[in-house]
């Protein structure tokens, strides 16, 4: 088959996939958390400023859910005390003693959640809204990840930190190749002084270019590369007992046939400009 007839093919599957999920099969009414031809229009709308973003493609969506799912949603977050639920740690500390992320903690066991928040991760792991993703990043074919593998419901309490990093880029289990992640914050009234921000970095991690403050109901989507440093690497200074709060999601393809590097399945840390020794 040519390259002309593999992306005729290629574009039929497409438009076979919109007429599946957009042309009929959505009722003018049903029961949903999400609003899923709203986001379809969102992602049809900023398409070109996702992939045109700067330090990477990205894009920044607030009032993500509609009100009623956002309330639902607040209600059903399990608190890290909560004795019924067994809550991961992912402290972790680079080479040097220094803590890569500190204070920080996810649940991944879907059976450990609240039953509307396992429907709205149902809903983000769906047909629709994986073509949804497609529409908005231009990159197709995605697969979800049954596993949650370092996603699900996280938590960071005060002091903590995550280090600025490139994730891991493949999934360990499915040997599926990292693209997307989502990240969807949930933290009412969180303010500027609580830090916390989002922030992405340059590929030469000489320069914060977005610091995104993680207030309730705004999502971000960005791709995930070699290069795509990302964290929140300054101690939440939020008052004692108050958590940042978020689910993350990641999506995949299948992997290129290319050789399988060690670094490919661990998370690359970076060091601030201010921490770096001179040379």
């Amino acid at each position: 088959m040519s390259a002309a007839d593999e992306e005729h093919t290629e574009a039929g599957k497409r438009i076979l996939q919109h007429r599946a999920f957009f042309d009929a099969s959505i009722p003018v009414e049903y029961e949903a958390l999400l609003d899923f031809r709203r986001l379809y229009e969102i992602a049809q709308e900023r398409a070109e400023e996702y992939r045109s973003a700067s330090p990477f493609p990205h894009v920044v969506l607030d009032d993500f859910l509609p009100e009623a799912s956002l309330n639902a949603i607040l209600d059903a977050i399990p608190r890290l005390d909560d004795p019924s639920v067994v809550w991961g740690n992912l402290n972790a500390n680079m080479a040097d003693g220094r803590p890569a992320q500190a204070r920080k903690f996810h649940l991944q066991n879907t059976l450990s959640m609240k039953p509307v928040l396992r429907q709205l991760i149902t809903e983000l792991n769906s047909g629709p809204f994986t073509f949804i993703l497609s529409q908005l990043t231009g990159i197709h074919s995605l697969i979800v990840d049954a596993q949650l593998l370092g996603g699900g419901v996280h938590m960071v309490e005060r002091g903590g930190l995550l280090r600025v990093h490139a994730d891991f880029r493949r999934h360990i289990s499915y040997d599926l190749e990292r693209r997307l992640n989502l990240l969807l914050y949930l933290n009412p009234d969180w303010r500027q002084e609580y830090g916390g921000h989002l922030e992405l970095w340059d590929r030469e991690m000489t320069t914060c270019v977005q610091r995104i403050l993680p207030i309730a109901n705004r999502c971000v989507i960005f791709n995930t590369a070699k290069d795509s440093f990302h964290g929140h690497p300054r101690p939440l200074t939020c008052p004692e007992g108050l958590v940042r709060k978020s689910i993350a999601l990641y999506y995949y393809t299948a992997p290129q046939p290319i050789e399988r590097k060690p670094e490919d399945i661990a998370t690359a840390w970076q060091e601030l400009p201010e921490e770096k020794q001179p040379t």
